[in-house]
């Protein structure tokens, strides 16, 4: 099931998706009562045209986005760092979301801008202390983030707190795919067309049980918490004007363009 947030005028509203096309541009949303993230799906019978809805981000995280860093030992290398001994976490403030189509603004303080693509994880209970072997109890879908990164912040703060959390800094989206084998998943991602990134989920370092249960040992997740789970290889900068596409197999893609503040 695909699980869509989008708006008609100003409410957002949520529904089930039907659609070939990766970025939902064409295609049918079947509109939902409330959050399914909080109550049980429960179809209105109102069926509208993806092309008459904006789509918004999936999910406001209710408190937080938690990420992992250097998850992918060839991403590791490219930046010169060492591969972790054990999941590298971040935060990520739920002010940096923003949803398919929105822009990207390029910082004035930032001259080294860079796209991260990666599967997300959205939490659907809360959890505290999970054993690796209970992760799938917890999870309510995946969708797709861009890990958006100011690199020459990153390396002269020496913590990433700013670096990785502007505002636009965590597109999500198009939708959440709730029913989904990540296990050996394509991540891919492309700047005005060109291929940047082409990694796979079988990858990772720390696999989704390990990192669920690393962050749940220090800190509770809630529902509608989003993990990213790391980026491949091939992060490089993005200029005003660029367009970023990430594509998650089994989910679809997620595109935004680069624009600077009026």
């Amino acid at each position: 099931m695909r699980i869509a947030r989008f708006s008609v005028d100003d409410e957002p509203r949520y529904g089930v998706v039907e659609t070939d096309d990766p970025e939902g541009l064409t295609g049918t949303v079947s509109v939902l009562d409330s959050d399914p993230l909080y109550r049980p799906v429960q179809f209105t019978g109102e069926k509208l045209q993806l092309a008459d809805v904006r789509l918004l981000a999936p999910v406001i995280p209710r408190s937080k986005v938690v990420c992992v860093g250097r998850n992918y030992a060839a991403h590791a290398e490219e930046l010169g760092n060492d591969v972790p001994a054990e999941p590298l976490i971040f935060l990520k403030p739920n002010t940096s979301v923003i949803g398919p189509r929105d822009g990207i603004v390029y910082p004035e303080q930032t001259n080294n801008l860079h796209f991260e693509g990666e599967l997300a994880i959205v939490i659907g209970r809360i959890c505290r202390d999970l054993p690796k072997e209970r992760v799938n109890e917890v999870i309510f879908g995946y969708t797709i983030a861009n890990d958006v990164t100011a690199r020459d912040l990153q390396k002269s703060d020496g913590q990433w707190a700013r670096a990785k959390g502007y505002d636009t800094f965590c597109p999500l989206g198009p939708w959440i795919s709730t029913e989904l084998d990540v296990s050996d998943l394509r991540v891919s991602t492309q700047v005005n067309g060109e291929p940047k990134q082409d990694g796979r989920t079988s990858q990772f370092i720390f696999g989704i049980p390990e990192v669920l249960a690393y962050i749940t040992s220090f800190t509770t997740l809630l529902p509608g918490d989003v993990v990213l789970t790391g980026t491949p290889a091939g992060v490089g900068p993005m200029l005003p004007g660029d367009e970023v596409a990430i594509s998650v197999e089994g989910i679809g893609t997620l595109t935004n363009k680069v624009i600077v503040r009026d």
